[in-house]
């Protein structure tokens, strides 16, 4: 899991326009979400630890591979969830000097 939790802001606004693309594709652009669906849903459950990120993973499975809802941006929607509505603590690694004799 990334620790900064702008770098995951930044990379699921990146994902989220990723899987907007495939809608400005005529013809095409369904079957790039058989594709884009199972990378989005594994990138989600990289970025998300836990049961929410299980159930993330799952939501943008099914949102990427249904037609029509690529416009739902989920990765933004989990971000929200996780940082500003759950305010979930960003876990920083602390070092313990300690002094033998």
């Amino acid at each position: 899991m990334v620790t900064n939790k702008y770098s995951i802001l930044k990379k699921g606004l990146l994902f989220d326009a990723i899987g907007m693309l495939s809608m400005a594709i005529p013809v095409i652009g369904p079957f790039l979400d058989i594709l884009w669906a199972p990378y989005a849903a594994k990138k989600m459950r990289d970025m998300y630890d836990g049961e929410a990120g299980k159930i993330a993973s799952i939501v943008v499975f099914v949102e990427e591979i249904l037609p029509i809802t690529d416009f739902i941006p989920t990765f933004t929607l989990m971000w929200i969830y996780t940082f500003a509505w759950k305010r979930e603590k960003v876990k920083i690694p602390q070092t313990v000097e300690v002094e033998i004799n």
